[in-house]
């Protein structure tokens, strides 16, 4: 179970960005790739801070934790990589359980058992993806909302991200979670890299201006 911070003063200029290393025997993760390409950058006066998490359940929260509490971030967008979607997943939900289908990177395969014991059953994005969702399609980028962030290692940090941020500690801090087709490299449906980092860009970039999100038929926006 993830431990409730101590009280401390947050920078109001930092977003958190997450991707995990590879896994399932690929030796790249986009995830990681775009998060690195943006590691640095200032979006709408906030630097972006990038951090690697360890495709493994358990450790993968316990270091997305330490990643807040060091950098203090206003908003928190974790990646993943979802192989055979085509397009950029807005992911909308984050469930209680894991049920992996695959070995993560230690060997642990947790079926059927929940995040946090006593937890809720799911918690909802924090994101405006519907607003997203509008600047990435408005740019010609391939992107959708998602109802579903699986059960892997990324729902588990997707889920875990939003019950710390449940917590009184992280108040006014926003979060979720964005999947990403593989790599051309990897298998198809693929995107380029520069397509996924230019996506990157726009969504925190949204992000940060939207207070509220838009009300409009996902299917209604392109």
């Amino acid at each position: 179970m993830l431990a409730v911070p101590n009280p401390a003063v947050r920078s109001p200029l930092s977003v958190l960005v997450t991707g995990f290393d590879p896994f399932g025997g690929s030796p790249v993760n986009p995830s990681w790739d775009a998060v690195h390409a943006l590691h640095g950058r200032v979006i709408a006066g906030h630097r972006i801070v990038g951090g690697e998490i360890p495709t493994v359940f358990g450790a993968s929260l316990h270091r997305l934790q330490a990643l807040m509490e060091e950098h203090q971030p206003r908003l928190v967008v974790c990646m993943g990589q979802a192989g055979g979607r085509p397009a950029i997943s807005l992911e909308r939900v984050a469930i209680n359980i894991n049920d992996a289908r695959i070995p993560d990177n230690v060997g642990a395969q947790p079926i059927d058992l929940p995040i946090v014991p006593d937890g809720p059953a799911a918690y909802f994005t924090s994101l405006p993806i519907k607003a997203m969702l509008q600047t990435l399609l408005d740019a010609g980028l391939r992107a959708e909302v998602s109802q579903t962030a699986g059960t892997f290692v990324c729902n588990q940090a997707f889920y875990g991200l939003m019950h710390l941020l449940g917590q009184p500690r992280w108040q006014g801090v926003r979060g979720g979670l964005i999947h990403v087709p593989w790599l051309p490299e990897q298998g198809q449906p693929s995107m380029r890299l520069a397509e996924i980092v230019r996506g990157l860009e726009l969504a925190i970039g949204c992000a940060l201006a939207t207070r509220e999100d838009i009300r409009k038929e996902a299917g209604a926006l392109n």
